[in-house]
């Protein structure tokens, strides 16, 4: 990517500004008036992928004895046999059990599967629902049934289920990406006043960040129609793609205000595109194809979020590559260099900057600063041994949830806090002695692990269905030892072990056998775009073993705040013992390609200063101090859009919002102010070295160079 092309494109933007704008607020005024039709579309997305055991046997399971949706009702606060309570929950019962679609309808005292509460002051209705119904009628008789369980007369009523808990998620995820917006977009004005210092160029990044989210909306509208989009993949994409948005509108546009103060208008912007939008497009492709690499897991959701990741980033940088350049020439007349009018509380010329000042300390004892860095992250990381990834279910939505809140009522006062059941299906009947013998081994063989075991009901013959429930509470490990225990069991006949626990397994066990695919793709990825940048192997390499410390520290401290729960009170959410599955494949992705970001910003102005004069500390020092305040802006800027996303009610994606504010705020700290100084020191010309045949095909751009 020679910077003689960004020069002709930055010319190009200023000359046809008006078609450019105009092109843009199309793409805006068609997201904002047809993006809207994406919330009915967007689909609740499998985390395994459908040849995993886990999800084989559980769609034979459902052929064979299907079961229809649960709406679930917990009455408390009366006697269970209360005149007034058997009446009205009888009523209930009788007009449920009378719409059309319900199946059955199991209640204390006109079914046969009511139970009472371990509080002796709680009773449950349980109403499973035709299985045939296609989604749309389902929903619309789960709303009906809720609807008239809720009118039973008593002190506490709360209705639930499992598919309306899946609504409830859909429906709070839509309402945290409305809230995770506002409160950034509101954020993100301030701070980029403050940063910049005038009204005018702080709009630009914001205004360039709401082109992106409604061009946004459109591109996965166009994605739904030939891909699965749900809606926790569309959350963690909008913010990533609003993050990268303003990241790189302030890098120009900052690079633009700094060139001011050496060049007329014109010129200034020629310089800042080609310096700022080489460096944009490098990191933007990084990100892109780091997105892509997910595709290597197989699992649904997985490939959900990186089709529309990287389409979103795409977006996010041809956005950043048009549209800036063409408002900056529009408004370019009125847009001041740095240093003039507000005071600025980041130091961009006249003093050192955060980073700088690291950095100066870092080069001073470089091989200290290198090991106490280090041995700081890895103390970070040191919880992830203990992590406990696991599905969410439920407990995953806001306590004030009536279906979180349902969920955690059974769970306590009907199920006694039993972990859910390991399901085996075996392809022979109950009276079959391979069978018999199968559950003999179970309970001899797995003393430690079972609490009991029960044979299904209402089973074709010829199959068998155990429900074999492990010791522990909800979200205990036990269950995936007692399924990879019971997998190891061998029989004559066909078995598959399914349930939550093995979907955790099967889970885990398939991005454990693609996670070498997926490491080399962003090993690749870093070093080809780093060395076209660099000219150096080095660096990548260098960068790639950073961006692993900044995600192990990220992950311990998650595990610390999350699973441990030490976050509860702070972050406004309720423990359940865990990380989301998805959690550490995300942040494995958007911590390799926004720690991408700051290292292109960075190291494109230290390339810059070494091509001028080959003195590896200078040119670090010099580098960071041009370009830190940057950085360190555009982290702050960054930080605040994921963590507008970390005030939402889901605890899924408050992890990820809080994941990247913490690797964000580790990254332009530690590593960048710390690690990339002392190691650079440490290191001096070996840096830029790389094998004779690669240096031949590279060489230093001095176009455009400045002291």
């Amino acid at each position: 990517m020679h910077t003689a092309v960004f020069a002709k494109l930055a010319a190009l933007m200023d000359r046809g500004r008006w078609i450019v704008l105009g092109a843009w607020l199309a793409v805006t005024i068609a997201g904002a008036v047809f993006g809207g039709g994406l919330f009915d579309r967007l689909a609740t997305t499998d985390t395994n992928r459908p040849d995993s055991e886990s999800a084989v046997g559980q769609h034979r399971i459902d052929e064979l004895a299907p079961r229809g949706a649960l709406v679930i009702a917990v009455v408390e606060g009366l006697e269970p046999y209360d005149p007034a309570l058997v009446a009205t929950v009888g009523d209930a019962a009788r007009d449920v059990r009378a719409m059309p679609g319900v199946k059955e309808v199991n209640d204390l005292y006109t079914g046969v599967g009511g139970q009472i509460g371990a509080d002796n002051r709680s009773v449950s209705v349980q109403v499973e629902l035709d299985p045939g119904l296609a989604d749309a009628p389902r929903e619309a008789l789960e709303d009906r049934v809720k609807a008239r369980l809720e009118l039973i007369k008593a002190p506490t009523v709360r209705v639930g289920g499992t598919k309306l808990a899946e609504r409830a998620f859909a429906d709070q995820s839509v309402h945290d990406l409305a809230i995770g917006e506002s409160v950034a977009f509101a954020a993100l004005l301030v701070a980029l006043f403050l940063i910049f210092g005038g009204v005018l160029a702080a709009t630009l990044p914001l205004a360039v960040a709401v082109a992106g989210v409604t061009g946004s909306l459109l591109l996965l509208l166009g994605i739904s129609y030939a891909a699965k989009v749900s809606e926790y993949s569309l959350n963690v994409v909008t913010l990533l793609g609003i993050g990268l948005a303003v990241d790189y509108s302030l890098l120009i546009v900052a690079r633009y205000r700094e060139e001011l103060l050496r060049h007329e208008p014109s010129e200034a912007l020629v310089v800042a595109v080609r310096r700022a939008g080489r460096a944009v497009a490098i990191s933007g492709l990084a990100v892109t194809l780091t997105m892509a690499g997910l595709t290597a897991f197989a699992e649904p959701l997985l490939a959900a979020v990186a089709l529309g990741g990287a389409a979103v980033v795409a977006l996010a940088t041809l956005a950043a590559l048009t549209l800036v350049p063409a408002l900056i020439a529009v408004c370019k007349g009125r847009i001041r260099p740095f240093g003039e009018g507000f005071r600025l509380p980041f130091k961009f010329k006249t003093g050192p900057g955060v980073l700088a000042v690291l950095a100066t300390r870092a080069q001073r004892d470089p091989v200290r600063v290198a090991a106490l860095a280090t041995l700081g992250l890895l103390i970070l990381a040191a919880p992830l041994l203990g992590a406990n990834l696991a599905n969410s279910d439920a407990r995953a939505l806001p306590h004030s949830n009536e279906a979180r809140q349902q969920y955690d009522i059974m769970a306590s006062k009907f199920l006694n806090d039993e972990a859910e059941p390991v399901v085996v299906l075996v392809q022979a009947g109950p009276e079959r002695a391979e069978v018999r013998d199968l559950m003999n081994r179970i309970a001899n063989e797995l003393p430690g692990d079972l609490l009991r075991q029960d044979v299904r009901d209402k089973v074709p013959a010829g199959w068998t269905i155990l429900d074999v429930t492990p010791k522990g509470g909800v979200g205990g490990t036990q269950g995936y030892d007692l399924v990879r225990r019971i997998r190891a069991v061998p029989t004559p006949v066909a078995k598959w072990v399914t349930g939550p626990a093995a979907e955790v397994v099967d889970y885990r066990a398939s991005l454990a056998a693609r996670l070498p695919a997926a490491a080399l793709i962003v090993l690749l990825v870093t070093v080809v775009l780093l060395f076209a940048l660099t000219g150096s192997v080095v660096i990548p390499l260098k960068a790639v073993l950073m961006n692993l410390l900044t995600l192990a520290a990220t992950l311990g401290v998650l595990v610390v705040l999350f699973q441990w729960g030490w976050g509860e009170v702070p972050l406004f959410f309720d423990s359940w013992g865990g990380l989301d599955l998805t959690t550490p494949v995300l942040l494995f992705v958007f911590i390799f390609g926004l720690s991408m970001d700051y290292e292109v910003f960075l190291l494109a102005r230290i390339k810059e200063e070494y091509d001028l004069r080959p003195d590896t500390g200078r040119a670090v020092l010099r580098g960071i101090t041009r370009s830190g305040p940057v950085v360190t802006a555009a982290a702050v800027c960054i930080g605040i859009v994921f963590l507008g996303f970390a005030l939402g009610g889901l605890v899924a994606v408050k992890e990820i919002g809080v994941g990247m504010t913490v690797a964000i705020l580790i990254d332009v700290t530690v590593v960048r102010g710390l690690l990339l100084p002392a190691l650079m020191a440490m290191l001096d010309a070996w840096n830029w070295w790389a094998p004779s045949f690669l240096r031949r095909r590279t060489r230093p751009d001095q176009a455009g160079a400045h002291t």
